[in-house]
């Protein structure tokens, strides 16, 4: 039986009646106290019924001026900073931003440093992919995942922690290349974890991949075209499930990636599943990094000759790294002193969640939670 009262469209909002299931648009707040917002986010929902009709995300709920800080602190002190950006991956912040320090000084680290970055970031890739797809899939109604994928974050924690103490905000790199030397047993952990880590990835997949809830929850859903990923800046594991390969680890080599065989994976439809699908292979693509980094680590120091204080020469610079979010950019200004005169960083979920509103409209109030947890961000970098 035909309604011709149901006939008003999302996309151009045309219709020959003002109501769809008897009500009018109405604007729905979610967040920032939302569990699956995953941080303070606010999202202003516009609803045609249960469409959505377009959003608005309102960020600063965790804004501590981090790069304001910077132009106050000398290049060693802000250092521990950037680890409070992306908190759940400390390590590959304090690589972006050492790595640009020591591009403005003409230097860089020692072949033995660069390499136990490498897998030190590696690492880091792995537990933060494990930390989304534990909390996206809790987010969408899979119990049993978060708990599997701890259960892997935290051998990484372990290695984390023997080597410099601290497990969440790991302060790993020093500017000119490690904060301290390998343990005794380093290799052998790593080596450990990225053997046994093999299955488990493939136990994952065996609870979701081909789980007809799972797939009937994000099939489909927060679609994102290479075109419109491109013009919205986005990058990373969203970039490239919409089947554009680009890795700066590939495109721009830095630390010792040059030295190391692996792929970019890539997909097509630029999906929330294709997102998993993507985060899933890269996780065996670092494991796969790690694996050749750990068997020919390079003897020698592990820092390089810089002074104690450092004054690098009037100048700017910017470099960036394949972070696990996506393109992570340390744009840094220097006026000959020991502080920097300008710090911006181009956070890889800030540039990302311009994407939402795109992803959103036309979906489900259902389906505003998946997209948000397949953007993967985190707010502290969001709102720095």
């Amino acid at each position: 039986m035909n309604d011709e009262r149901t006939t008003k469209t999302i996309s151009g909002m045309d219709s020959v009646d003002t109501t769809v299931l008897g009500a009018d648009e109405i604007i729905l707040n979610m967040g920032p106290q939302h569990p699956s917002t995953h941080g303070v986010l606010r999202v202003k929902l516009k609803l045609d019924g249960e469409r959505v009709a377009g959003s608005e995300c309102i960020i600063g709920y965790l804004h501590r001026g981090v790069e304001k800080i910077a132009e106050h602190r000398s290049y060693q002190q802000f250092a521990p900073y950037v680890d409070r950006m992306d908190y759940v991956a400390a390590v590959s912040n304090g690589l972006g931003y050492c790595e640009a320090v020591e591009k403005l000084l003409g230097t860089e680290a020692p072949p033995r440093a660069r390499v136990v970055r490498t897998i030190l970031t590696e690492l880091q890739r792995i537990a933060s992919h494990l930390l989304w797809l534990g909390t996206h899939a809790l987010d969408i109604g899979a119990l049993t995942p978060v708990f599997y994928c701890f259960r892997e974050r935290e051998e990484i924690l372990k290695i984390f922690e023997k080597y410099c103490g601290a497990r969440l905000t790991t302060h790993a790199f020093r500017i000119g290349g490690l904060q301290y030397e390998t343990y005794d047993g380093f290799e052998e952990d790593t080596k450990r974890f990225c053997n046994d880590f093999a299955h488990k990835i493939d136990e994952y997949e065996t609870l979701l991949t081909e789980n007809r809830i799972w797939v009937g929850r994000t099939k489909g859903v927060g679609i994102l075209n290479a075109a419109d990923a491109i013009a919205l800046g986005v990058t990373g594991p969203v970039l490239r499930a919409s089947g554009v390969k680009w890795d700066l680890r590939k495109a721009q080599p830095y630390a010792a990636y040059d030295q190391y065989e692996f792929d970019i994976p890539t997909r097509e439809t630029g999906d929330t599943y294709d997102r998993y699908v993507v985060r899933m292979e890269e996780m065996r693509q670092s494991r796969r990094i790690c694996l050749q980094a750990v068997e020919n680590i390079p003897t020698g120091p592990i820092m390089a000759r810089i002074g104690k204080v450092l004054k690098p020469p009037p100048g700017e610079v910017y470099h960036s790294i394949e972070a696990p979010k996506g393109e992570l950019g340390y744009y840094i200004v220097s006026d000959g002193t020991t502080q920097p005169y300008r710090v911006r960083v181009r956070p890889p979920s800030f540039i990302n969640l311009q994407a939402f509103d795109k992803m959103a409209k036309g979906s489900l109030i259902a389906d505003v939670v998946a997209i948000i947890g397949t953007i993967d961000i985190v707010l502290g970098e969001v709102d720095r």
